[in-house]
């Protein structure tokens, strides 16, 4: 059974992306409907926050059927993180549970990545957001070592058919498609 809270918030974002004229709009109003979600933590069904113990998961929540967006839980098993990547849409970030570290990093004149600053920590409650144009490309660990941490993305594509890259130290891309762990979307 789908949530209410999850499901107005899918039908809430629909409008929003239906009536949006640009990204900037998307950002700052899906922002503070993400807040809301993650306000209370009531709705998301177990099977979608279930940790693997070799690597985090992303589970599709929810794709509007012209994939002009997608909604995501990811679950961080204790100490999981992710390598240097990259989104090439604009995404919504909101800590569910737990905490997040996340460390952004820019590219220099001769194409190197560098961190742009000290991880920034979210708690539950927190959004973040990415975007080429504010800033597309980080890292995420789950801030706990004991316990599992679980956040809602929504992007502004089919993120797990998005083509996209993880980054090396010298800034080398490779290219990869994430996929999702096998679920079926919360709603269809």
């Amino acid at each position: 059974m789908t949530a209410p809270r999850f499901a107005a918030f899918a039908a809430d974002f629909q409008t929003l992306v239906d009536g949006a004229v640009d990204e900037a709009a998307i950002l700052s109003a899906g922002a503070a409907l993400l807040r809301d979600l993650v306000a209370k933590d009531d709705w998301l069904p177990e099977a979608y926050a279930a940790p693997d113990l070799a690597r985090y998961r992303q589970y599709l929540l929810y794709r509007d059927p012209p994939s002009r967006f997608s909604i995501v839980s990811f679950v961080w098993g204790p100490g999981q993180a992710t390598p240097v990547h990259d989104h090439r849409v604009w995404g919504l970030v909101g800590v569910l549970r737990g905490a997040e570290l996340v460390q952004r990093y820019r590219r220099d004149d001769s194409g190197g990545l560098h961190a742009t600053g000290p991880a920034v920590r979210l708690a539950a409650g927190e959004v973040d957001a990415v975007s080429p144009r504010v800033g597309d490309i980080h890292s995420v660990a789950n801030a706990h070592d004991d316990r599992a941490s679980v956040s809602i993305h929504v992007y502004g594509a089919d993120i797990g058919a998005v083509e996209r890259a993880t980054y090396n130290n010298a800034g080398q891309p490779k290219r990869f498609v994430s996929g999702y762990a096998p679920l079926e979307p919360l709603l269809p």
